[in-house]
């Protein structure tokens, strides 16, 4: 077990004048207060703070940290309190040792809402102050390190834990010798069986490999030797987990892979590792696709390379890592490289990793519930990254596999959420096309779009699935609130009443609503019925009396079309205008409704109202449900145009070309075909359903009769249902 002058002289090392009195001071409290209790594997208990304290001294944390790491099971697991914790040491290690007791029984993998809500508390009291992420990681890798004296089960749990949040946020802080490690860990336990073969794999590789990695190595010294550049070269073996996600992510066996030994060569200065750029692709080929510059444009947990890949000696592929001395120490450290040690300042302002995570956070926390909570955060917090730019050259930094989509709600969310289309690279492409590094991305927008509620499924990043869910929410809610205010103004227009909805105030509590906006929404989703409303208003009000009733039991109204209305008529109808409306709208799919027809909606609470022809079979199965049948009326916008759902059947000859006749005409009239089911009733024939979208019933009749025309149809109708 380390003693106190060890830790001491470790913090010495990189620390000119270190507080040797509160190194002393936390080490033997700490020490006191753990006394005789016992690790599960016997050891002496205080062994653990003192290894993870030991651990933050590698990444040369300050004084601070290392005492909150030796102090951080007292308050849990002895009779320490806050209080004396703040009179021996200060109220700000006092706050962090409380942080890590409160986040110290976290159960990472339960059901998931306690998972969330676990995962939630650890990020807030991270972006409070990191220093409890880092003592926190250090904590994780020394339990993982003795974690073998556990039952088999319960270090697959806490390996998984690892592996899906501890390792993530290693990597997210730059600290990927410490995400390397926890990986590696986690992988013996969670796949022990892939884990001994990559390691046999690897280490007899290792001793295959030997001299050819010392070969290279001596072949770029002496390169960079002949042109007085002072660099370090150095070799370094993939991660057994690195190797293993490779083979499965791109189904490779171990022998196909061609990058497990890499080569880094560490220079003075930005421009010296620009000058090795150069002087390894004249001598050497360079492999198309393997070039990233992360100096000019690093990750966003601070990391920054020139990454290559050189077909070098003996023509082997040769992965080199060019950086400076302060970009490898990054590398090595992450955020810790940021720490400053001068009292006062904060030692991680520097860190763009730790401001991305603050931001991101701040994000998240909007989120509805804990399991958004949950999803959105291993979506935004723990996937690869590619960087785009706007027009203007702004950097967006992104998930990997993320849209056009994506990168509009990255900008603003107003951009998101107004987005029709995209240009990549100046072409008009799909907003669901997965980005690459370097697209420049501009987004075509319209103030009048609503997010489409499918593109939720297609976007990876966590604001732009919250956002999407938010308004597509907010439009299905004016929709029905739409709805109710036009179904109240008929009902009420019908049992000769005005309709005011401001009204509607007086008479909340005995509707059980909050607000009036709420009534509207509820009536427009049939979970309250109109006459409900004007009970509640008018408690004299009797349905027999009014020409409410009368009206809603005429099961197939005579409605006019909008040509023909009346005011008053159009005052007691519902105005439909597609399924780009105000209004929930659906067609029927039993062969939908066009303008001209004569139409009726039916209400379907939850659901909004599908519009059936009068003349459809359908509604015989609507008897009875008068206060689910809507009169309503087509109210076409006649400079924003819109197809319109209808079926077909077509009996025709079952001869070559028959198919491409039949689809000749409709597209040569303007029909835009949506599904085709083909049967053969006879030998010589065959029956085919058309879905086609047309302009109205005109358009739609015009088809049928050219479809009639041809020889190689016997007969055309139309299907309502």
């Amino acid at each position: 077990m380390m003693r106190q002058y060890e830790l001491v002289e470790r913090v010495a090392s990189y620390i000119a004048e270190p507080d040797e009195l509160l190194l002393n001071k936390a080490y033997v409290y700490a020490m006191q207060k753990h006394g005789e209790q016992k690790r599960a594997s016997g050891d002496p208990y205080f062994s653990h703070p003192l290894e993870v304290a030991a651990i933050l001294t590698e990444l040369h944390l300050d004084e601070e940290t290392i005492a909150v790491a030796l102090l951080h099971d007292t308050i849990e697991d002895t009779d320490a309190t806050r209080r004396e914790i703040d009179e021996l040491f200060g109220e700000k290690i006092g706050k962090l040792v409380e942080g890590l007791t409160k986040l110290k029984r976290l159960d990472l993998v339960s059901q998931q809402a306690k998972q969330a809500e676990n995962l939630r508390r650890l990020l807030l009291a991270v972006s409070d102050d990191i220093r409890v992420l880092l003592v926190k990681l250090a904590d994780r890798l020394h339990n993982m390190r003795t974690l073998g004296i556990m039952r088999p089960e319960k270090c697959r749990r806490i390996a998984t834990e690892t592996m899906e949040i501890y390792a993530p946020l290693a990597g997210r802080m730059g600290m990927q010798d410490l995400r390397d490690e926890l990986e590696e860990l986690s992988f013996k336990y969670i796949n022990p069986e892939a884990y001994s073969a990559v390691i046999g794999h690897l280490e007899a590789l290792a001793e295959k490999n030997r001299s050819l990695t010392k070969e290279i190595t001596g072949a770029l010294e002496r390169r960079l030797k002949e042109r007085h550049i002072d660099a370090v070269v150095k070799s370094r073996q993939k991660k057994p987990y690195s190797v293993f996600r490779k083979m499965e992510l791109k189904s490779l066996s171990f022998e196909q892979l061609s990058d497990i030994y890499g080569f880094r060569i560490i220079v003075p200065s930005v421009e010296d590792c620009y000058r090795v750029l150069g002087l390894v692709h004249t001598d050497w080929k360079m492999v198309p696709g393997r070039f990233k510059d992360f100096i000019s444009v690093p990750k966003q947990n601070d990391y920054q390379s020139i990454h290559t890949t050189v077909f070098g000696p003996l023509s082997q592929r040769v992965e080199l890592q060019i950086r400076t001395r302060e970009m490898h120490e990054v590398a090595e450290y992450g955020i810790a490289a940021h720490a400053s040690y001068k009292d006062g300042e904060d030692q991680f302002a520097e860190s763009k990793a730790y401001a991305s995570l603050r931001k991101t956070i701040e994000q998240l926390a909007e989120g509805d519930n804990p399991e958004e909570f949950l999803e959105h955060t291993k979506l935004e917090l723990f996937l690869d990254q590619v960087f785009c730019f706007t027009p203007k050259g702004r950097i967006i930094a992104l998930p990997k596999g993320a849209t056009p989509i994506d990168f509009a709600y990255a900008v603003h969310t107003d951009i998101g959420n107004s987005c029709i289309g995209c240009k990549l690279n100046g072409k008009i492409m799909p907003v669901i096309t997965q980005l690459n590094n370097g697209d420049e991305v501009e987004i075509i927008r319209s103030e009048s779009q609503t997010p489409p509620a499918a593109w939720e499924s297609v976007v990876v990043t966590g604001k732009a699935r919250s956002s999407i869910r938010r308004a597509s929410r907010q439009a299905v809610h004016r929709q029905y609130s739409a709805l109710g205010a036009r179904m109240l103004e008929r009902a009420f227009s019908d049992a000769g009443y005005d309709f005011v909805a401001k009204t509607l105030d007086t008479v909340l509590p005995r509707l059980a609503r909050r607000s009036v906006d709420d009534v509207l929404s509820d009536v427009g989703r049939g979970e309250i019925r109109p006459r409900t409303v004007i009970k509640s208003l008018y408690p004299d009000f009797e349905m027999a009396n009014s020409g409410l009733a009368s009206s809603a039991n005429q099961l197939l109204p005579e409605i006019p079309e909008t040509s023909g209305n009346t005011p008053g008529e159009q005052g007691k109808t519902i105005p439909i205008r597609g399924l780009r409306n105000d209004l929930p709208v659906t067609f029927s799919n039993e062969g939908g409704a066009v303008p001209g027809d004569k139409i009726v909606g039916i209400l379907t609470p939850g659901e909004g109202i599908t519009i059936y022809p009068s003349s459809s079979s359908v509604l015989s199965n609507f008897k009875g449900a008068k206060d689910d049948l809507l009169d309503v009326r087509w109210d076409i916008d006649v400079k924003n145009r819109q197809r319109f759902p209808a079926r077909i059947k077509v009996l025709a000859a079952n001869l070559p070309g028959t198919l491409a006749a039949i689809a000749s005409v409709i597209a040569e009239h303007d029909g835009n075909i949506q599904n085709l089911v083909m049967k053969v009733p006879v030998e010589d024939f065959t029956e085919m359903e058309i879905d086609i979208d047309v302009w109205d019933l005109s358009h739609l009749t015009s088809i049928i009769t050219h479809l009639k025309d041809k020889e190689v149809t016997t007969s055309v109708e139309r299907i309502t249902g």
